[in-house]
């Protein structure tokens, strides 16, 4: 079953605890925390206070996402704030081996995202080191966008690179996945989905992480 990976960005920050017990009750698998800079991507969101109040709350793995440019000088921070899995930008690295091999000796899993324009084959020489192959189906620094249909493909390719390789890593996918996006992302063998909008801001978020959990037969919240 697909893993699920909500994206606090979307979240209703004035009532971020009830927010993060939601996740606790729910069938999120982890929680997505999106760090965005405002020079790497065109937005500020929120840094490692929020990162370590969160962790001191919620019950799932961090799924910490940082935007921002040298992500390689805040690995420690990341890690003491609780993170599981540190996600950084290949076109944030200038030397993407080290920041891997950093990031797993801080004891966290590593994941290393594309934005849309990036070809998935610039991780042919890192990906079988990766946990997490992050695909951006949206220009990151804001949630509510469209989807980027050419996404699907890049899952499959992703999906190609890992088998050759023998690597280990899950895809990921983050921006625009709904009752729409998502079984075409199983289908096409995403193993996690982010999601934020459309948890969020539904009526029943519960129910629509659930439904999102539910691979073949996800349907309108």
């Amino acid at each position: 079953m697909v893993k699920v990976s909500p994206s606090l960005l979307s979240a209703d920050f004035t009532q971020l605890d009830r927010e993060v017990a939601m996740i606790n009750r729910s069938q999120a698998d982890w929680l997505h925390l999106d760090v965005m800079d405002g020079v790497f991507v065109p937005n500020i969101s929120f840094g490692f206070p929020v990162i370590e109040s969160v962790h001191n709350v919620c019950k799932k793995p961090l799924d910490v996402h940082l935007m921002i440019v040298q992500p390689e000088r805040y690995i420690a921070q990341t890690a003491h704030a609780g993170a599981r899995i540190m996600t950084v930008h290949q076109e944030a690295c200038t030397h993407l081996h080290r920041t891997v091999q950093q990031i797993h000796a801080a004891g966290m899993l590593a994941g290393v995202a594309l934005n849309p324009s990036t070809p998935v084959n610039t991780l042919q020489d890192i990906v079988a080191d990766l946990d997490l192959v992050l695909l951006m189906s949206v220009n990151p620094g804001f949630g509510g966008q469209k989807f980027i249909e050419h996404t699907l493909e890049k899952v499959r390719q992703a999906r190609q690179l890992i088998n050759e390789t023998q690597s280990k890593a899950l895809i990921e996918v983050d921006g625009g996945v709904d009752s729409t996006t998502a079984p075409s992302l199983v289908e096409a063998d995403c193993d996690v989905l982010v999601s934020g909008s459309y948890v969020f801001r539904a009526e029943q978020p519960e129910q629509a992480i659930a439904l999102l959990k539910n691979s073949g037969t996800v349907q309108t919240v």
